[in-house]
């Protein structure tokens, strides 16, 4: 048995138990062994039962001198109870809907009985406890130990798949392990096979921590490898060097209408510093929404441009791409190189003389494959087939980190040249040191902490459901003034309970979200009736939104209520309301992303956080808002508070959730780095690694590094 052996195949697991782990995602042993437990409960101490106490996990030993099943008639339900004693008293273990269990347990025999004891003071009674003879010997599955709890689907539970996984383990062939020798020694990990036992069945505590460590390594280590080898690559790779003179950074901060932040300044010269040499920068440009990370990256393309170099500027939405254009095109009004727009319905091309604003999408192309255009704005249409580079040199990409692999060798393509462009990623979400380290290792990092000059605090209050009314007549007053105000709503559509479906707490919880439609429907028909309200969410076709977004610019409606479509959004100076419904479903970074839509104004600005949750740790969770000082502080409680996984997105990195619950050790990370450097210093192509280096092409196949 190896660990490609289809399960379906193994005798014992058959047809109706390789059907339910499909549910789980499990279809072959590798699957079956990585489903790892996400806790154990401790059953290493045998308590007397006389000595048992509520609430208390424990395992006995007794004997069984009753056992019946009954049902009943409120309920319908079969209850299987049986009376253990030993030395020193008895107790009633009871199980709901298992009537099995009288034909397991036989009384007058002697077992071990694991679980929680529950009850009353005047009762108390094992609830549904695991259960084994105590004639067999050796290691246990399920009582006397640690013993692992899994993630579960109906019709297997952790006690199903603990009796799957102890005879897998001991009959499966030895496993390579592709981490070498001397990482394993050196750091004390486990070798594969010994971790996939610890961790399934371990013998103390410590043993588990070990093992899943191993495991976490493992993962950070790949990724490590994988960041150090892009930047190796860019290093052998050649790109035009951006000449910058004395005289001319002066020039360009002098047409600002405004000063540059110290650390505005900071980050345009590791730019500079980065663009001038002939190897490709690969850089992310981190920095809160409205620090003004849009007119640094603008700086560098104006840069090229003096070089007779081309830039472009990509965004994630047609709105966004229109925003940057018009930001670059007012603030360097007499930039004469050619700034274009293209994005797949706008055209446009500005001199200085604004003579040719409106082109054909034709002609532009033309323009910009000769070179007489020098800086290109746009959306993913500028990287689509038809569009060729003359001379590209830097490539800025707004809000997607991970944009660059596979795209840098479009635009390399696309330019017809060898030479791969500088590359510039910017990004208002704040990111964690520890995940900076790791996800984004590929990238240098250059970070804007402050906001420009005169901008006013937003005000921000959590709302509690007493003062809706009052909130509400607070945004009416405000409308009534000019301003715009954003609505936030966890969800689009009502939540909808299915025929028959018991609901759970999590389900009851997400029914009372408030959705879109409903709140876009109370608010335009029963609040603010005299108001215009406009809707807006994901399901929405790109246009529409785009559209919607631009009508709300524009001042024709004065209340948007939208998902978080809007989190990574354009720039509406008069909107200075953000009113967050269900603010406790968000994280606090989304929260913090979402306020900074308004205060870009003159006008002082407020968000407003409504929530129902009486919970202490909600309060505490959304007063972290109310006092961290900047993004990055907030992002780093946020990452304590709701993990990697939550944070990032397990899909957007593809990494497993031991790998993702590691991202929060900063020493695991530091350790994953040095080994990896270590390994390539030693050998660049993993030549004397033969297994490390097949697993590493799997790695980057799976997390689609490639």
């Amino acid at each position: 048995m190896n660990l490609q052996t289809d399960l379906a195949s193994i005798p014992g697991i058959g047809l109706k138990f390789s059907a339910r782990l499909k549910k789980l995602g499990i279809k072959t042993v590798k699957d079956l062994l990585w489903h790892f437990p996400f806790r154990y409960e401790d059953y290493t101490k045998i308590v007397p039962i006389g000595e048992l106490a509520i609430n208390q996990s424990a395992t006995i030993k007794g004997q069984i001198h009753q056992i019946s099943t009954r049902r009943t008639w409120k309920k319908n339900l079969l209850i299987t109870e049986a009376i253990i004693v030993d030395e020193t008293g008895g107790i009633k273990a009871v199980w709901f809907n298992q009537p099995y269990v009288n034909n397991i347990l036989r009384e007058g025999n002697y077992y071990n009985f694991a679980g929680k004891v529950t009850g009353s003071k005047r009762e108390i009674y094992l609830a549904s406890p695991s259960y084994e003879p105590i004639e067999a010997r050796g290691e246990t599955k399920h009582t006397a130990g640690l013993i692992p709890i899994y993630p579960e689907t109906r019709g297997l539970t952790s006690k199903g798949l603990r009796y799957l996984i102890k005879p897998i383990l001991k009959n499966l062939e030895p496993i390579e392990d592709f981490i070498p020798e001397e990482i394993l020694k050196e750091n004390k990990f486990p070798d594969i096979n010994l971790a996939l036992k610890r961790i399934h069945f371990p013998l103390q505590a410590m043993d588990a921590e070990n093992a899943k460590k191993r495991f976490a390594f493992e993962n950070l280590f790949l990724l490590q490898l994988n960041n150090l080898k892009i930047r190796s690559r860019l290093a052998e790779k050649k790109t035009a060097p951006i000449k910058i003179t004395q005289d001319e950074i002066p020039k360009i901060i002098g047409q600002l209408p405004f000063q540059l932040t110290n650390s505005q300044k900071i980050s345009l010269e590791e730019i500079m510093a980065d663009i001038q040499h002939p190897h490709p920068m690969n850089r992310l440009l981190q920095g809160d929404v409205g620090s003004g990370k849009t007119v640094i990256a603008a700086i560098a393309a104006i840069l090229a441009a003096k070089n007779d170099l081309q830039a472009v500027f990509m965004a994630p939405t047609e709105v966004l791409a229109g925003q940057h254009y018009r930001t670059i095109t007012k603030t360097f009004d007499k930039f004469n190189k050619g700034i274009a727009l293209l994005t797949a319905n706008k055209s446009e091309l500005d001199y200085g003389d604004k003579l040719n604003a409106k082109i054909s999408k034709n002609k532009l192309l033309k323009e910009i494959e000769s070179g007489n255009v020098k800086i290109i704005v746009g959306t993913h249409a500028v990287i689509q087939k038809g569009v060729k580079f003359n001379n590209l040199s830097l490539a800025i990409v707004d809000e997607q980190h991970r944009f660059g692999v596979a795209q840098r060798a479009a635009l390399a393509n696309q330019s017809n040249q060898e030479i791969s462009p500088h590359f510039l990623s910017m990004s208002a979400t704040p990111i964690p040191r520890t995940l900076s380290l790791t996800v984004f290792g590929d990238l240098d990092l250059s970070t804007i902490t402050e906001l420009p000059a005169g901008r006013k605090e937003i005000i921000t209050k959590i709302v509690a459901p007493e003062n809706r009314l009052k909130a509400y007549a607070f945004i009416r007053e405000q409308v009534k003034k000019g301003r715009q105000t954003f609505v936030i709503c966890p969800r689009i559509e009502p939540g909808a309970v299915k025929e028959g479906e018991i609901l759970t707490e999590a389900k009851k919880k997400a029914l009372e979200l408030k959705s879109v439609k409903e709140e876009f429907e109370k608010l335009s028909t029963k609040i603010f009736p005299d108001l215009k309200v406009v809707m807006l969410h994901g399901k929405m076709k790109g246009k529409e939104k785009d559209q919607i977004m631009k009508d709300f610019q524009d001042k024709k409606y004065d209340i948007l209520v939208s998902t978080s479509v809007i989190e990574v959004g354009v720039d509406v100076p008069n909107a200075t309301i953000m009113m967050i419904e269900g603010a406790e479903r968000f994280g606090l970074a989304q929260l913090y992303q979402f306020r900074g839509r308004v205060g870009r104004g003159e006008h002082q600005s407020f968000c407003l956080l409504f929530t129902d949750s009486d919970s202490e740790n909600v309060q505490t969770r959304l007063n972290y808002l109310l006092t961290a000082k900047n993004g990055f502080e907030l992002a780093e409680k946020d990452l304590l508070i709701r993990g990697p996984g939550q944070f990032l997105g397990q899909e957007q990195t593809g990494l497993p959730d031991v790998a993702m619950d590691a991202l929060k050790d900063i020493q695991l990370v530091k350790v994953s780095r040095d080994a990896a450097k270590n390994v390539l210093s030693n050998d660049p192509e993993l030549k004397n690694y033969p297994a490390l280096a097949t697993k590493f092409s799997e790695f980057q196949k799976e997390i689609h590094l490639e």
